[in-house]
């Protein structure tokens, strides 16, 4: 697929090393024995981690590149000032997206999870399959698995990872396996329309040797695959679902024959499918119904994901990466299954362009919490727009209130709190942080 390859190029600069995409991929490089080194925006815990690698990291954009390659994030401007100056000093320049496929490359079996929603979680449960039983794997998470963070590397046979569809990444991947858990409208600030969206998932699974599709998803299902997973349809489908404390178990059925009985470790029915997705991959790769079922009970979850965090107040938090509509409705289900007391929600919208896009499905999905606050907006990438904004929407909520800082939230939070209460933190962005700061 690419020309050039790794080991073209003596030592690489990152740019904007501490993302978590990126900081995986250049401590792959730094496990092959390659000098790298980076910069990011601010200090974060994932920063001071590469730091104790042996990785170095400066903050800022100030440090000059002497390094042959640069490899630069997504978010990162045109106008970044060490991209600009690297341009002119005739370094070569690799995007992230072009970069994992060249990693992907160096590998005989690549299994890439693509989707909306889901795939951290999907690639993580392939992740603990693979280790399990003691295949040569290493694998590109993109958050932080409880027990291998964001980078496993035990071999160089499989390369398990994920697919963004974000500015059609995921076109940049050699997969020999293609997993599509879901196609909805996301990052359409990327896309012309829907059928653009569709067709690039579309190009994505007929590029690979097997696609394995979910069923149950209209869009995706809708794409010529060999194999497909769901709830109750497909060739790899759940059986007698049965929910406990959020935590679900079914019998995990092939081409109509019931193979083994499976008890996930996590909570939300989502998770169910993200189970049979990574199921049906493996099986492509001869493990046995018992040996998933291994995998796949080991596995306890990723961090923000409907992750418990501590108390606010004395009341239990919940931080969630959910910043899609579709996934905050999958999470409140969640949560007011489990919750005793009153839901307390605490939303951050997730870039000007997601939200102004999708402004009335937040609005419904959030119009039934009765305890709300929405927090300004993480604008990643983009510049301010007031049609995007989080006091837009926050207007369209006349239940929510309007919080910019950990402080504020504590505040509002501190209101009449409750032992059975539960507070829900929502968005892909600063949030989980924010919330940190205020734990009891």
């Amino acid at each position: 697929m690419f020309s050039e390859k790794i080991s073209d190029y003596r030592d690489y600069y990152f740019v904007g090393i501490g993302g978590v995409s990126m900081s995986a991929l250049a401590r792959r490089l730094h496990e092959k024995g390659i000098p790298v080194r980076g910069s990011d925006a601010s200090d974060s815990p994932r920063v001071r981690a590469l730091i104790a690698e042996g990785i170095p990291v400066s903050i800022g954009t100030d440090e000059e590149i002497a390094a042959q390659a640069v490899v630069y994030t997504g978010a990162a401007e045109k106008d970044h000032p060490q991209l600009a100056a690297a341009r002119r000093a005739g370094k070569r320049l690799i995007s992230r997206a072009k970069f994992l496929g060249m990693t992907a490359e160096e590998y005989p079996h690549v299994i890439s999870v693509a989707g909306c929603h889901g795939k951290t979680s999907c690639t993580a449960m392939l992740a603990h399959i693979f280790r399990q039983n003691d295949r040569k794997f290493t694998c590109h998470i993109g958050g932080e698995d409880a027990e291998f963070g964001n980078f496993a590397c035990f071999g160089d046979e499989y390369f398990i990872t994920e697919a963004c569809e974000y500015r059609k990444s995921l076109l940049s991947l050699p997969s020999e396996c293609a997993v599509i858990l879901n196609i909805d409208r996301d990052h359409m600030d990327c896309y012309r329309n829907e059928k653009e969206l569709c067709e690039t998932f579309g190009r994505f699974a007929a590029a690979a040797k097997t696609a394995i599709v979910n069923a149950d998803d209209p869009r995706a299902c809708s794409l010529s695959h060999a194999t497909a997973f769901g709830l109750s349809n497909g060739d790899y489908r759940a059986l007698d679902l049965r929910e406990e404390e959020e935590r679900y178990s079914f019998t995990a059925e092939e081409r109509g024959i019931p193979l083994v009985r499976i008890r996930l470790a996590l909570a939300g029915r989502v998770q169910v499918l993200n189970a049979l997705a990574s199921f049906a991959a493996a099986r492509r790769y001869g493990f046995t119904a018992e040996e998933i079922r291994a995998g796949l009970e080991r596995f306890t979850g990723v961090g923000r994901r409907f992750e418990q965090i501590g108390t606010v107040c004395g009341m239990q938090a919940i931080s969630d990466y959910a910043h899609h509509p579709r996934e905050i409705a999958e999470t409140l289900a969640t949560a007011r299954r489990l919750c005793r007391g009153r839901l307390r929600v605490v939303f951050q919208p997730h870039t000007y362009s997601r939200t102004k896009d999708l402004m009335e499905d937040f609005v419904s999905v959030l119009s039934d919490c009765e305890d709300l606050l929405i927090c300004r907006t993480y604008a990643a990438r983009e510049k301010f727009d007031a049609d995007g904004s989080a006091c837009a929407l926050a207007a369209r909520l006349p239940q929510a209130g309007y919080v910019s800082s950990a402080a504020q939230i504590k505040a509002r939070l501190s209101d009449a709190p409750k032992k059975d209460d539960v507070i829900l933190a929502l968005g892909a962005g600063d949030i989980d942080r924010m919330m940190r700061e205020i734990l009891d």
